[in-house]
C-alpha cells in the first residue's frame, strides 16, 4: 500500500488537517493517510503540548469512520526527542511491504535542511509536499523524491485553535464536532 506518514503534534487536530489528508487519499493517489502523533518535536517546546495520549485520543475521534484514515501511536514507543528519520526506518522493518510517503508542509519544506539526516530522509523515502500560507514552493526545482501536492491552501492552525478557546470563542466549526465537544470538557 502507499501510505502517507502525516506525522505532527497534532496539538489539538482540526479541520486542515482532516480536509488535507481526505485531498491527499483522493487526489495524489495514497491508500491511506497514518496521523502520526509525535510525543516531541525537537523544533518545538514539549511543555506547550497537551498529553500524549489525550492528543492521540482527540486524533482517533476526528477520524472515527473514515477507513483510509489511521491514528499512529507508533512514535510513542520510540526514542524521544522524535526524529522523522528514526520514525520512517522503524515502520519499513515493521512493514516491510508498504511504501511510505512523509507528508510535510511547505513552511517546514523550508527549515527541511535542518531536520536530523534530511538528506537520507530525501534519498530514501518519498515526500509530498503540501501548500502552507507564505511559503510557496517551487515544483519544478524539487529533487526526485519529492513531489509538490495540488491541495488547496488550508490557513488554519492549532495555535490558532488553542488561542481561540483560551479567549472563550467559539471555534467549533474549525474542528471535527467530537474533538470540539471533548476540548470545551477539558477548557469549560
Amino acid at each position: 500500500m502507499e501510505i502517507g506518514i502525516f506525522s505532527g503534534s497534532f496539538n489539538p487536530v482540526h479541520i486542515g488537517h482532516l480536509a488535507l489528508a481526505n485531498y491527499l487519499c483522493e487526489y495524489e493517489g495514497l491508500d491511506e493517510v497514518w496521523f502520526m502523533v509525535t510525543p516531541h518535536n525537537p523544533l518545538k517546546e514539549e511543555a506547550s503540548l497537551m498529553d500524549d495520549e489525550f492528543r492521540l485520543g482527540l486524533v482517533r475521534l476526528a477520524i472515527a469512520g473514515y477507513p483510509k484514515f489511521r491514528a499512529s501511536d507508533f512514535e510513542f514507543h520510540l526514542p524521544r526527542p522524535s526524529y522523522t528519520v528514526r520514525t520512517l526506518d522503524a515502520l519499513k522493518r515493521a512493514y516491510p511491504q508498504d511504501t511510505f510517503h512523509l507528508i510535510i508542509g511547505s513552511d517546514n519544506w523550508a527549515l527541511f535542511l535542518r531536520w536530523y539526516q534530511s538528506e537520507r530522509i530525501l534519498a530514501e523515502n518519498p515526500i509530498l509536499i503540501y501548500p502552507r500560507p507564505g511559503y510557496a514552493v517551487n515544483g519544478d526545482s524539487l529533487p526526485r523524491n519529492a513531489k509538490l501536492a495540488s491541495s488547496p491552501l488550508f490557513e488554519i492552525s492549532s495555535t490558532f485553535i488553542r488561542r481561540a478557546m483560551e479567549e472563550g470563542r467559539d471555534v467549533r466549526y474549525f474542528l471535527h464536532p467530537a474533538v470540539y465537544e471533548a476540548l470545551k470538557q477539558t477548557n469549560p
